[in-house]
């Protein structure tokens, strides 16, 4: 859907990531073709950036399309801004990559820890009681809010938020925990022990 949501909008669009999955997800998967395309807190970890920044991002290009690429715990951090953004015409549109959890920490402790997980079930998505639930939240704070659950959806979804600038909108992604971001290198070693998926690292012999 990050995929898409770029080739849907194109390269005029504004893109701000939070932190974790959905912001390494968002630099592999949308093609940027011009300065200023892209903001993120790079490795300063910022949870929370996304929304705030892309309001400031769309106050600053208010004839440009931004979206906040945001994951459901980033989500949670500022959301409470969708209040000043509909409030002050500033109609951003926000995409929650929401696979209940702390994503890029549950990952590692996929990975690391012998799937040991600690403190990263959100219960935010699907299977869930959903707490909290994203489309209400949006729409208690005067966005236009849809949720999305099969990939037959994505597109349809996403082309209804393109045509609305009246006024904030939120969407729900609900996607698989178990996702991961491929490519990545494990804490403590040299780039050359770089993973290309799990377990699977290249081999760096040099042919004769």
């Amino acid at each position: 859907m990050i995929q898409r949501i770029g080739e849907l909008t194109g390269p005029e669009g504004v893109y701000v990531a939070g932190v974790g999955q959905h912001q390494m997800w968002a630099a592999q998967f949308i093609k940027y073709e011009r300065p200023h395309a892209w903001l993120n807190s790079a490795g300063l970890g910022t949870m929370g950036y996304s929304v705030p920044a892309a309001m400031g991002a769309k106050v600053g290009n208010p004839d440009r399309v931004v979206w906040a690429i945001d994951g459901d715990g980033c989500f949670q951090m500022t959301n409470q801004e969708l209040a000043t953004c509909a409030l002050n015409n500033i109609p951003i549109k926000v995409a929650v990559i929401n696979n209940s959890s702390l994503g890029m920490v549950r990952q590692w402790q996929t990975l690391f820890y012998d799937g040991r997980y600690s403190n990263t079930d959100l219960q935010t998505g699907a299977d869930t009681v959903r707490i909290p639930d994203f489309v209400k939240l949006g729409e208690a704070y005067g966005c236009a809010s849809f949720r999305v659950e099969r990939e037959e959806d994505v597109d349809t979804v996403i082309a209804k938020a393109l045509e609305i600038n009246d006024r904030p909108v939120v969407i729900d992604f609900v996607v698989s925990p178990n996702a991961m971001v491929w490519p990545m290198v494990p804490s403590g070693v040299s780039n050359d022990l770089i993973q290309v998926a799990r377990n699977s690292t290249p081999d760096w012999e040099e042919e004769d």
